[in-house]
């Protein structure tokens, strides 16, 4: 199905410091941030700016903006077992990107169809990006948080603008879930990302070719009225 043109976002997020990893492998231990932003992050950031189950965020492009740099921390991780680890951390030190996206309709909810009023979503999700985000903003986990502002995609200098291509081997992408997929299963996503001229465009998640199966899962559940707010609410009070 296909979306008129007001479903498209741009914004500049950036951060102290990010931590980008494959959450397959990250429950423990050291960790180590991947050298960019993973869709998943990024998905994420876009729907703590503004999300419902109505619809599903697509990153289309990512802009790194400032140099990549790593910086190496000691830090005090909960424990299964209770109390606090001591493990040591690799995260990405002060970090911006220019994110692209946009939202198609999640046609796996049916019944949630009369909420589909891509004017409004729209209007709401731009008002929430000049307010900073509907929730907390964090790049990759809680202990690095983030702040998101409007911005012209591409606009202003970047520290790899003519810097040719680089690639990054295997990464991973994102999850499918149940309700985006229709399919009570939950996968993970990998991919090979290039950036050129300091640009990373996404390959959509149907695109990606390595998967792998997670567990069984089953979709949350929304009814308008009882745990879901029609659009038109949210859009009242706001200047839209």
């Amino acid at each position: 199905m296909s979306m008129p043109a007001r479903n498209n976002i741009e914004f500049k997020v950036s951060s102290r410091h990010a931590l980008f990893t494959d959450p397959l492998t990250r429950i423990g231990g050291e960790k180590c941030s991947y050298h960019i932003p993973t869709y998943e992050a990024l998905k994420g950031i876009a729907k703590s700016i503004y999300w419902k189950p109505t619809f599903i965020w697509i990153i289309d492009e990512v802009r790194v903006v400032k140099r990549i740099r790593t910086q190496t921390k000691g830090t005090k991780p909960l424990k299964f077992s209770g109390g606090n680890d001591l493990a040591i951390y690799t995260f990405l030190a002060d970090v911006e990107y220019q994110v692209k996206a946009h939202f198609v309709w999640n046609l796996h909810r049916p019944e949630l169809e009369e909420d589909r009023i891509d004017a409004k979503h729209h209007c709401v999700a731009k008002r929430m990006i000049e307010r900073g985000g509907r929730q907390d903003i964090f790049l990759g986990t809680r202990d690095c948080q983030g702040y998101v502002e409007p911005c012209e995609f591409g606009a202003g200098p970047g520290h790899y603008d003519g810097a040719g291509e680089l690639g990054f081997g295997l990464t991973f992408h994102g999850f499918d879930y149940p309700d985006e997929i229709g399919e009570h299963k939950l996968h993970a996503r990998f991919w090979r990302p290039t950036m050129i001229d300091g640009v990373i465009r996404f390959v959509s998640p149907e695109k990606c070719e390595t998967r792998k199966f997670i567990r069984e899962m089953h979709p949350k559940q929304f009814t308008t009225g009882r745990n879901l707010v029609a659009v038109g609410d949210v859009v009242a009070g706001l200047e839209c």
